[in-house]
């Protein structure tokens, strides 16, 4: 017999789209996902259909100390269903849900690692103490939900892409100069004002940027006219589009003060590329092995990015090795490989 699943997630995003595929394609699972919203305001992803087992709920949001709140209706009886997944705490639609009816249902919590302690943020996670599992997004976050919520199981459970268009290029052609690559939004949470400032001391090598604009134009202006000579924006690009972009790259890195996870991290792995990414970069604890296929370094600290950087210039020859291991922990990221991991945990729970 299948069991009936019900996933309530906030907006149909392509990396998450990935892993309901494939967990729709698993012939244990009758599958449903329902959306809170169709699209963020600020959404970089394109709209695409949607598939025979996603919805839309009607509802609608409102702004809370910067946050979206969503409240929904429609929603299906949830004792329909074997299991219900809800995938976020931030909206009065899963407040109801987890206080209410899921009281009486088995239910995983789906999350990155919990930001801040105390206040309302405790009472926004207390449901929780009430789950019958909690899936993390990596091990990182798993460490952290089993300190904070002792009474459920909790399973690590990262964020599994498509990869397929990453792997598929072939391995980059090492130039006269390396060439470091950041994706992603153009703010201070990123890092980038950092990795502007420490790649301003290298003599050599070129920075290649892409992502949405924001905080960019400020951080560029005082950045003498001969270093920004050596820094390429492309803009924001679609999704489509990537897989060309980390093909004309030889390091990636994500130097974030702050990242529940960094789906960038995956599709840099999957096209053979070392990273460098901060110890606050979630996906790095899982993907990134120091001295293996990439380096980790303490968030904020510029001299530490610094040294990571030069480490790729003055040794290029280590940025072939260093990527073909990152292209071999990819393979264990596949959307059908994070399936599998998922059927197991629902069976761990619905045993117990």
């Amino acid at each position: 017999m299948k069991r009936r699943v019900a996933v309530f997630s906030v907006v149909p995003s392509p990396y998450q789209r990935d892993l309901f595929a494939a967990l729709a394609a698993r012939p244990e699972l009758d599958l449903q996902v329902f959306y809170l919203e169709a699209a963020s305001p600020d959404s970089p992803w394109p709209e695409k259909p949607l598939q025979s087992y996603e919805r839309i709920l009607p509802g609608f949001w409102f702004s809370l100390r910067g946050a979206r709140v969503h409240l929904n209706w429609g929603w299906p009886g949830v004792g329909q269903f074997d299991l219900v997944i809800v995938n976020t705490l931030m909206s009065l639609t899963a407040q109801i849900l987890m206080r209410g009816p899921l009281r009486r249902k088995p239910w995983i919590f789906l999350g990155e690692k919990l930001g801040r302690r105390g206040g309302w943020h405790d009472h926004l996670a207390a449901p929780l103490h009430r789950s019958a599992g909690i899936a993390a997004i990596g091990s990182w976050a798993q460490r952290d939900y089993a300190e904070r919520f002792p009474e459920p199981k909790t399973f690590c459970l990262p964020y599994y892409c498509e990869l397929a268009a990453f792997l598929a290029q072939p391995p980059p052609e090492l130039g006269a100069e390396p060439v470091f690559f950041f994706c992603g939004q153009m703010i201070a949470r990123k890092g980038v004002d950092l990795l502007l400032a420490e790649f301003a001391k290298l003599e050599r090598g070129r920075l290649l940027l892409v992502g949405r604009e924001a905080e960019l134009p400020e951080m560029l202006a005082a950045m003498p006219s001969e270093v920004r000579a050596r820094i390429e924006y492309a803009g924001f690009q679609p999704p489509e589009a990537l897989p060309g972009f980390f093909a004309r790259a030889d390091v990636f890195v994500l130097p974030s003060r702050y990242d529940g996870w960094g789906v960038v991290v995956n599709q840099a792995v999957g096209a053979g590329l070392p990273v460098i990414c901060s110890d606050q970069v979630g996906a790095g604890h899982d993907l990134v092995v120091e001295g293996e296929n990439g380096v980790k370094f303490t968030a904020g600290d510029g001299p530490s990015l610094g040294a990571a950087l030069r480490k790729f210039v003055e040794h290029p020859e280590l940025i072939a090795p260093y990527g073909e291991a990152s292209r071999a922990r990819a393979k264990a990221y596949t959307p059908e490989a994070g399936a599998a991991r998922w059927v197991e945990a629902i069976e761990n729970v619905l045993s117990a």
